[in-house]
């Protein structure tokens, strides 16, 4: 009898890192999961610790062939000081127990001469703080596979999905727990833009590392996901799900970028929302080639179901 497959996921009580646990549980895998508080719920081999102490993130990462590192630092903070050493501890726990690291990636990495479209091997020039450290992170994995290591990074659009944690569909779309009137359009009339509904992010991850023997030692995926052609579907998609269950539907308003550069000096969340705007400003497509080369496919729910599963999930549809 085969042993079952053991991952450990850091950051597992989160968005991408509950969601890749999940389906990696449901798939037949054992879960280390590692969090930082009490943990409950799933049914996993919960691990309560650090993922700033090296020594508990390799005491965690024992029998297991993959490392999910789905952890940032808590809310916004930190980024500076804490992603690196995070990252630096999973490596280190990776070489000594030969397990391949999954980084979930962004496009933050990548600068307006790779815009619309993008493809996996484009260089990374990154024109914002966050994107700045995005890119050391997938430079110290490159570094990381050239010593003899393995990683598998995939890129998808903005996360949108039930449990889908801080992300630009909740926080600047909607407002979860409350019946929609007004959706909020961030985007710029008549410019695409991507996203990605979570299970199916975590579908293909979970898909890859079951061919994780036959990928290149560094491999990079991106993810098609939803493209919003002129930047409208996503709202009106929201708009038709609602009607729907309300017989009403929400009108569509501008979102208050005014709003975040009036805030931004003083609120670290506003200041953030401030640095990615350029993202909603051009299109900003990936290509997910290598994908479909691997797979042959790319795990996709309709908009309108995923859309509704989400609302749903945030409380914002009618019992």
């Amino acid at each position: 009898m085969n042993t079952p497959s053991r991952a450990l996921i850091l950051g597992a009580s989160g968005g991408i890192g509950g969601e890749v646990a999940r389906q990696l549980c449901a798939a037949g895998w054992q879960i280390n999961a590692l969090t930082r508080r009490t943990p409950s719920g799933e049914d996993y081999h919960w691990i309560t610790a650090d993922a700033l102490s090296r020594a508990e993130v390799v005491h965690a990462a024992r029998d297991c062939e993959v490392i999910v590192h789905a952890v940032n630092p808590a809310g916004y903070r930190h980024w500076d000081t804490q992603v690196m050493p995070m990252l630096e501890n999973t490596l280190t726990a990776a070489r000594q127990h030969g397990a391949t690291v999954v980084l979930p990636g962004t496009v933050y990495n990548f600068g307006a001469e790779t815009f619309p479209v993008i493809a996996e091997d484009a260089p990374q020039q990154p024109q914002t703080r966050k994107g700045g450290i995005r890119a050391a992170m997938e430079q110290r994995l490159q570094e990381f596979v050239s010593e003899g290591g393995r990683a598998l990074i995939v890129r998808a659009g903005d996360f949108f999905g039930p449990a889908a944690g801080n992300n630009w569909f909740a926080q600047g779309l909607i407002k979860p727990g409350k019946t929609i009137t007004t959706v909020s359009n961030p985007g710029r009339a008549g410019v695409g833009h991507q996203w990605a509904y979570l299970p199916d992010v975590a579908a293909t991850m979970v898909a890859l590392l079951g061919h994780r023997t036959q990928l290149r030692p560094l491999e990079k995926v991106h993810l098609a996901g939803h493209w919003d052609e002129d930047g409208s579907a996503m709202a009106a998609t929201i708009c038709r799900v609602v009607a729907r269950y309300s017989g009403q539907s929400p009108r569509i308003a501008t979102f208050p970028w005014w709003l975040v550069h009036l805030l931004a000096p003083f609120q670290t969340t506003f200041r953030e929302l401030r640095e990615m705007q350029y993202l909603w400003q051009q299109p900003v497509r990936l290509s997910n080639t290598r994908l479909l080369s691997l797979l042959g496919h790319e795990p996709h729910t309709p908009l309108d179901r995923a859309v509704e599963a989400t609302l749903r999930a945030l409380g914002c549809l009618p019992a």
